[in-house]
């Protein structure tokens, strides 16, 4: 009878590691799938307020419309982006171009007093604070799910049940991390 029993133990043993394991996996795409989520719709949030932000832009500096076109077209292909990391990369433009605007209205005192500017520009910030949390909490559910997908025995789970290592949401060029210039002219 004790024999029965230390083989039993050692088969259950490992296969509840290995249910435990596969479980830690399903929860972890699950939290990812979450905290992305959350980031999107923090994204659609910021979606949501350039328009207005341009259109308020648009009254005090019409000879900006580059600037201003250019985080339109931005904004839409954002929208129709698919893949995670192309939407990403889309993102990371937008904040660029987010950044041009409020150096094209550090040009026209006006436009800085006017209350619609300064609601919006509160609302964005308030919004990019949101992002950027919702951007930490995914980061930190990818380095989980990367760590559990890269490490030995766990790793042998992830292939037999197709787990992969995800890309972290964050700037890709290092270039895009310098602050906007924009040249007013004379």
């Amino acid at each position: 009878m004790p024999d029965i029993l230390i083989f039993a133990a050692l088969l259950a043993v490992p296969l509840i590691w290995f249910v435990a394991n596969y479980n830690r996996f399903v929860r972890l795409r699950r939290h990812l799938d979450e905290s992305w989520s959350n980031i999107d719709v923090e994204l659609k949030r910021r979606h949501d307020l350039i328009p207005n932000l341009v259109n308020t832009v648009k009254g005090y500096a019409a000879h900006e419309k580059q600037v201003l076109e250019r985080l339109i077209e931005l904004r839409a292909e954002a929208m129709a982006e698919r893949s995670r990391a192309a939407l990403a990369r889309r993102e990371q433009q937008i904040e660029v171009g987010l950044a041009g605007v409020f150096a094209v209205a550090e040009g026209y005192p006006e436009l800085k007093a006017d209350a619609q500017f300064r609601s919006l520009q509160k609302e964005l910030a308030l919004t990019e604070d949101r992002i950027a949390a919702a951007r930490r909490f995914y980061n930190g559910n990818v380095r989980d799910l990367n760590s559990l997908c890269e490490q030995f025995p766990t790793s042998i789970i992830a292939s037999m049940f197709g787990f992969a290592t995800q890309e972290f949401f964050q700037l890709g060029d290092p270039a895009e991390r310098d602050p906007a210039r924009v040249d007013l002219g004379s």
